[in-house]
């Protein structure tokens, strides 16, 4: 009857840290809407997403969010992506775009052709990617299973051997009362409190960091964040913004800056590429599209149209040289545009990217953690990233660097590191699409905001879903955290356990004792584990 009492109530409490656990996961997920417009027959039908299947077309109106994946067939808008890719500037859709279920659609009335079910649906798959992220298992884990595989029998053998040996050997012992002891044995040496309490205390630790926005594919690798010794970064996207700004305009050969900046944003008014979005909003008003006429981009190089029968050129050193444009290169702290009008050069544009006010500060608390070095790779110009790194006190950077390149200079820290003798893991910290391959060859691959693209995911081992770097300094003290309550549940079971298996084998436990030395430090250790959940624990866990 005891033992079904402790076992009943700790059932419970383990059902109800996994299903906490679970909720942190879904919360985060929580993207799905409750019903989808599907167009049937010449009305529109509110129904479940379930119930659409594939090849249908669902309206999707300003507002709402866009319910599953599929092609914008008619329509035009712009799309919130901030809750998939962490990306703040709203991306523009068209017919023969895709998109995504979760995105919120901004402005104008979409129909979209559904092109995957629910079930498989971008958001779908990430959930159950994290939902089986339990099946990686940590070192630790590993160990403990082994550890049982042997220890069972073991045990087993030497409660036979208390049953049996002393009633034969010892003059007077009873036999009644050896098996009594031997039984008692059997039941405080099981290992629930080590098989149940570790795998929880990891699952838990996967779930508190899911509720705080970060999202990690194995323990394996929650046990490997806690090793942390070198961070690598990617610069756009991941310390800076993504996002270009205008800070410069230079007019020449009597245009006026507000012309040059007329001319560049009417030129680009078809293009979306995301320098053509910093121009028009510089321009700062609307832009008459009827006044564009021939618009061609030029890809690697800019464009070219004729704006009010004027041939402008926008675009890059190497679009003028194509173009025979007379022109000197500029060297700026940022990318620069060149305007030319009629094959005369008109002014330069510099565009750059802005830090990110969570970069400093996720440099300096990954620092307080330990990590010994932090690096900045990027393709940019030197002279960019040099500024960016000076700013955010990184250890070094490198610049003017291909997606191979970017995986070669990992290999090379990483290999700095081992020659230093430095012990611990490396992480590279990227957008998870042109970096894969560097993320793939670190240690411990961290997307940012790369939740949108099924490469992120195949290729990151850990994801930050709002796209904030300092995300990755409250991973690590989850996974430290973690790794304390695991070693406390350790600690905690295996000695509790010793001191009653020698009162057991020395007849002074009665099988009271037995119960509590069992299912009861098994709940123990289940309601240490659900501690992880906790932000407060974790506080604590990652001050030494």
């Amino acid at each position: 009857m005891a033992v079904m009492l402790f076992y009943t109530v700790g059932e419970f409490f383990q059902d109800l840290a996994v299903q906490r656990s679970r909720r942190s996961i879904r919360a985060l997920m929580d993207l799905r809407p409750d019903y989808a417009h599907v167009r049937r027959k010449g009305e529109i039908l509110r129904v479940s997403p379930e119930a659409v299947a594939v090849g249908e077309e669902i309206v999707v109106r300003p507002g709402e969010r866009i319910p599953l994946d599929g092609e914008v067939v008619e329509g035009s808008s712009f799309v919130d992506t901030s809750a998939l890719t962490g990306e703040s500037v709203p991306r523009r859709v068209e017919p023969g775009d895709e998109v995504m279920a979760g995105m919120v659609n901004t402005r104008g009335l979409l129909t979209v052709r559904v092109t995957r079910p629910f079930g498989q649906s971008s958001v779908a798959k990430i959930l159950r990617l994290v939902e089986t992220a339990a099946a990686r298992k940590a070192p630790t884990e590993r160990f403990i299973t082994t550890f049982s595989r042997y220890y069972t029998p073991a045990v087993v053998a030497a409660a036979a051997v208390i049953a049996v040996i002393p009633p034969l050997a010892v003059p007077g012992a009873e036999f009644g009362e050896w098996v009594r002891r031997a039984l008692v044995l059997l039941v405080i040496s099981c290992p629930c409190a080590l098989v149940v309490s570790i795998p929880l205390g990891y699952f838990g630790g996967l779930g508190g960091a899911s509720r705080r926005g970060v999202l990690v594919k194995g323990a394996n690798f929650l046990d490997a964040l806690t090793r942390l010794d070198t961070v690598v970064w990617d610069k756009t996207g991941t310390l800076t913004r993504g996002v270009f700004k205008v800070v410069e305009v230079t007019p020449y050969d009597g245009f006026s800056r507000d012309r040059v900046l007329e001319l560049a944003a009417h030129a680009e008014a078809f293009s979306g590429h995301p320098i053509a979005a910093s121009i028009t909003e510089a321009y700062g008003r609307a832009v008459d599209r009827l006044r564009v006429a021939d618009f061609e981009e030029i890809a690697g190089h800019g464009v070219r149209a004729r704006v009010d029968g004027h041939l402008v050129v926008t675009g890059n050193d190497r679009l003028l040289h194509l173009e025979g444009i007379p022109h000197e290169t500029c060297k700026a702290e940022g990318t620069v545009v060149y305007v030319a009008v009629d094959g005369v050069l008109a002014g330069r544009i510099v565009i750059a990217d802005e830090i990110k006010p969570e970069a400093a500060e996720a440099v300096r608390a990954l620092r307080q953690l330990g990590v010994r070095r932090q690096v900045m790779l990027t393709g940019d110009d030197r002279s960019v990233a040099e500024k960016v790194a000076a700013a955010l006190g990184l250890d070094d950077v490198h610049a003017d660097l291909l997606p191979e390149d970017k995986m070669a200079a990992v290999e090379r820290l990483d290999a700095e590191r081992q020659r230093e003798g430095r012990p611990g893991a490396l992480a590279f910290v990227g957008d998870g699409i042109n970096d894969a391959p560097a993320l793939t060859r670190a240690d411990i691959g961290v997307a940012m905001g790369g939740l949108g693209s099924d490469a992120a995911i195949e290729a990151a081992d850990v994801v930050i879903m709002d796209d904030s770097p300092a995300r990755l300094a409250t991973a690590v003290s989850v996974a430290r955290a973690t790794r304390r309550i695991v070693k406390q549940n350790i600690v905690l079971a295996l000695g509790i356990k010793l001191i009653f298996v020698l009162l057991g084998a020395a007849g002074v436990a009665s099988l009271w004792e037995a119960v509590f030395a069992d299912v009861g430090v098994s709940l123990l250790a289940i309601l240490n584990a659900t501690r992880v959940l906790h932000p407060s624990s974790q506080d604590r866990g990652c001050a030494g």
